[in-house]
């Protein structure tokens, strides 16, 4: 029998400025076979949802349109076939649309329990950065304990988490940022050197750090001239991974040192990838990143929380760039 409460959710007016995001009240989801419904308690904000609300970031076919990629919550029905969950459950979820609202629906496959320790502000800026970092840097840049991995924007989502686990994995991180401050809360994070890009040259800093080798890995949300800079601090069969382009997504390159040092250039997306795809994903973070987090080894960096109705305001932050880790609404 279809839910036939309302619930707030936040909608995109219309492509354009913080402001068009709204509270509106929306029908709660019922979950298909295999979804699980989530009370959601609170949602992350992601640089994603920054296009989406753009019009430079459209859901996937079938999804809501409503914003929201992450989220924690409390099990609130279960879609037929849903086996390893019970209603009232905590947990945290990779979603492909619908974090900013009261409920969401999401596959099962794509839900992980919250670690132990961690509230549900921490455990909502879990599934974006988490996934993407390890399927990223570990999956596609293949790190390997003792190479060094080179984050642009260290103190980014996505930076803070992959200076954690790349040091937890037994890197040497490198990471770049803006200022003494931001700086030094990567190396806080586990990065051996930090690099402020406006006062040192990121390739210079590396190659003197590596004795002129370079980085194995390069995780860059950057793009624009970095691309070309970033190859040139790759050592020998270096990765380059792209997932990000605040500079602009074309580039300048010269092949010849991708040719002689015989590197891989590679980038990907999360949110369109397969069910089947992210739970794979999910069963290697559960099996191997979950432990470290309920150790406290590594843990997600919040900056600041806000409520849901003020989702305009975690915008403006987020686009500012003055903070360190993630932004994050409260829901429930």
């Amino acid at each position: 029998m279809a839910d036939s409460r309302l619930m707030t959710a936040i909608e995109v007016s219309q492509p354009g400025k913080p402001e068009v995001l709204v509270p509106a009240h929306r029908p709660v989801p019922d979950p298909a076979p295999g979804e699980i419904r989530i009370a959601v308690q609170a949602a992350g904000v992601n640089r994603p949802d920054v296009l989406q609300r753009l019009g430079k970031y459209n859901p996937p076919p079938g999804i809501t349109d409503i914003p929201g990629l992450e989220v924690a919550g409390i099990v609130d029905a279960l879609g037929e076939g849903v086996e390893g969950w019970r209603i009232g459950d905590p947990v945290c979820a990779l979603l492909a649309g619908g974090g900013y609202a009261e409920y969401c629906v999401v596959p099962a496959a794509q839900c992980l329990p919250i670690p132990d320790g961690l509230s549900m502000a921490e455990a909502a800026a879990l599934p974006e950065t988490f996934f993407t970092v390890w399927s990223n840097v570990f999956e596609r840049g293949a790190l390997q304990p003792g190479e060094a991995l080179l984050v642009h924007g260290g103190t980014s989502g996505i930076g803070t988490t992959a200076i954690q686990l790349g040091a937890a994995f037994g890197a040497r991180v490198f990471a770049t940022a803006r200022g003494a401050e931001k700086c030094a809360a990567c190396v806080r994070l586990g990065a051996e050197r930090a690099i402020d890009y406006a006062e040192e040259d990121f390739v210079a800093v590396v190659k003197e750090a590596t004795g002129g080798a370079g980085v194995n890995v390069v995780l860059d949300i950057v793009g624009g001239d970095y691309v070309a800079r970033s190859i040139d601090a790759l050592a020998v069969e270096g990765r380059y991974v792209c997932i990000g382009f605040v500079r602009g997504a074309t580039a300048n390159v010269n092949f010849f040192p991708v040719m002689t040092k015989r590197l891989v250039l590679t980038g990907s997306t999360l949110r369109a990838r397969p069910i089947a795809y992210k739970q794979a994903v999910a069963e290697q973070l559960k099996a191997r990143v979950w432990p470290l987090v309920a150790a406290g080894t590594v843990k997600p960096v919040v900056h600041e929380v806000f409520p849901l109705a003020q989702a305009a305001d975690a915008h403006r932050l987020m686009e500012s760039n003055q903070h360190v880790g993630k932004l994050v609404l409260a829901v429930g």
